[in-house]
């Protein structure tokens, strides 16, 4: 089996996660799309832990209704800063007959030698990197280039943030979100003191 395993604040979930996986696991074979919200995440600023139960419940939401994606709690449950290199040690002990697939963005992948324990995540899975059209490439020193596989994603102008500012201006947010992520926002009052 392959998996994939995307993982993200995703702060709210929104409909370019799910169109660029998919994309990725057609693409590149996946069995599987794991997407893995992250408790507090080493590359973006402190705060999201306040709200990773319902970080967790509208990813939850969003990929409902399509059964090759899944949504692990692992990162949220630990309670910590969330590295790469041990949610993948965790998924190779529930998967051990798979080949693991992290996906990443092209910006991602060339920082990836800064990564803690870097040398780790590769031995433990390949990588796809999911670069746009308009982005270039590059290679970063160190990383072997038979662990890295190159898909091409659609380039979706869609961001969290983006949605979370909508929400604080009181704008719609409809066809930007999965229906039940947009349900669950307004039902929990989330995003609202956010401009």
């Amino acid at each position: 089996m392959n998996i994939g395993i995307l993982g993200g604040t995703f702060n709210p979930p929104h409909c370019a996660h799910l169109i660029i996986a998919e994309h990725v696991r057609l693409e590149a074979g996946l069995d599987r799309v794991l997407f893995v919200p992250s408790y507090i995440s080493p590359h973006k600023q402190q705060g999201e832990e306040t709200n990773a139960a319902d970080r967790l419940a509208m990813t939850r939401k969003a990929i409902r209704g399509n059964p090759a994606f899944e949504c692990c709690e692992f990162e949220v449950l630990k309670r910590s800063v969330s590295y790469t290199y041990e949610t993948l040690e965790y998924l190779k002990t529930l998967y051990t007959d798979a080949q693991l697939f992290l996906l990443i963005g092209m910006d991602n992948f060339l920082d990836l030698p800064t990564w803690k324990h870097s040398e780790r995540i590769l031995a433990l899975a390949d990588v796809i990197v999911m670069n746009r059209p308009d982005t270039g490439t590059g290679w970063p020193a160190g990383i072997p280039k038979e662990r890295i596989h190159f898909v091409t994603v659609p380039n979706l102008e869609l961001s969290s943030s983006a949605i979370r500012r909508r929400i604080g201006e009181g704008k719609s947010i409809t066809y930007l979100v999965p229906q039940g992520v947009e349900q669950y926002i307004t039902s929990h009052h989330l995003y609202r003191q956010q401009l």
